[in-house]
């Protein structure tokens, strides 16, 4: 049984958004309107794994004011045009498993009841929070929960940890917030994943990055953003796993599907979004938590789709998953609009640390300018991790 440490892991103050530049990872080259980091394969392979052990969580962007309610924001037109909705499917991996241990168990005591959370904070949007493993059993490491992972870097206040998925046997996407300062021109260093990490165990593994690429926006400061830094039209980021051995590690945990362009929106432009990630709030943030509520999307919130939730900080990056879980056999029965299973549509862009008691968070909409040339990049060349 998981058992858990009263003492929780220090936070980096200085991760606030003005911290200094410096000890950054060299600069990246500039392409148009995507920006690429390759990393040289012996820089990848000496990537430290203690940084698992020592990672602190990152704080998520925090709005200073409340965005507008559903009711608000649902007669609102989103202020771009998306386009046709588009998507790439996932796929299952084997399952084969290769865990080591990478961080101190975190004890105390015989058990610590379930994750509890209240139906919905001062927002008012509902929503329910809870551990994805169920009772005595490794959920987590099962598909479709297998993509998901810590991710850990190097930043000039030490190494932190991010939430991440697989959306290719060899990409990861998260939030752009987890590998640079917002209009910095720099990127963090020393990437790992660790897919379906689980207190100090990584099941599948830790995987170096050989690739990050962040839409040029984001990396230059000129993104358009209702809070400049913190909600903003391209919190997006995806990084190309280094293979071992030829393999990727999503032909073993498998991979989500994405859409872009409103997939999975009803004509409210409403869906039910499930989400996952490590948030320190929860289980100290050593163990996988889902979250779902209807989401809303605010045009005046930079296009945002915004959930009621009790994930706060190191759960930045994690997955917004429509239609997460193993699908039925229909028999009799026919399908709804957007039927695919397991489809990422968006990150956790933001949130409330500073006033939990709000219990909302938000993601940059996955469009078709910025995850579609991202993923792109990112495959150019790359073979089988795409």
């Amino acid at each position: 049984m998981t058992t858990f440490s009263l003492k929780t892991p220090a936070f980096a103050a200085a991760m606030a958004f003005g911290m200094a530049t410096t000890a950054f990872a060299q600069q990246a080259q500039v392409r148009g309107a995507v920006t690429e980091l390759l990393v040289p394969e012996q820089a990848a392979r000496a990537a430290p794994d203690s940084s698992f052990a020592t990672a602190t969580p990152m704080l998520l962007p925090t709005p200073g004011f409340t965005p507008p309610t559903a009711s608000e924001a649902l007669p609102q037109a989103p202020s771009i045009d998306f386009g046709a909705a588009g998507s790439s499917r996932g796929g299952a991996g084997s399952g084969a498993q290769s865990a080591v241990r990478v961080a101190p168990e975190l004890k105390a005591g015989p058990s610590m009841p379930d994750a509890q959370t209240r139906e919905f904070g001062t927002s008012g949007q509902p929503f329910n929070t809870a551990r994805v493993a169920a009772q005595n059993n490794s959920t987590q490491s099962y598909y479709p929960f297998s993509p998901t992972g810590w991710l850990t870097y190097s930043t000039p206040s030490g190494g932190m940890r991010c939430s991440a998925s697989l959306i290719k046997p060899g990409v990861v996407v998260t939030a752009a917030h987890c590998v640079a300062l917002f209009g910095s021109s720099r990127l963090y260093s020393n990437f790992r994943f660790a897919p379906a990490y689980n207190n100090g165990v990584a099941p599948f593994g830790t995987w170096n990055v050989a690739g990050v690429w962040l839409m040029t926006s984001y990396y230059n400061g000129t993104d358009s953003c209702a809070q400049r830094g913190v909600v903003c039209q391209n919190d997006i980021a995806v990084l190309r796993i280094a293979p071992q051995n030829g393999v990727y590690p999503g032909a073993r945990t498998g991979w989500y599907g994405y859409g872009w362009n409103g997939w999975g929106l009803n004509a409210s432009k409403q869906t039910i979004i499930s989400q996952l990630g490590y948030p320190q709030g929860l289980d100290y943030g050593v163990i996988m938590e889902r979250n779902e509520s209807q989401s809303y999307v605010a045009s005046t919130f930079s296009n945002n789709t915004i959930i009621g939730t009790a994930m706060n900080q190191g759960s930045s990056g994690g997955p917004w998953l429509v239609n997460l879980g193993i699908g039925a056999v229909h028999n009799g029965m026919s399908f709804g609009s957007f039927p695919d299973r397991q489809m990422v549509v968006g990150v956790t862009s933001w949130g409330y640390n500073g006033n939990p008691a709000i219990k909302q968070a938000g993601a940059s909409p996955f469009t078709s300018s910025n995850i579609v040339p991202l993923v792109n990049a990112a495959c150019s060349g790359a073979g089988s991790a795409c």
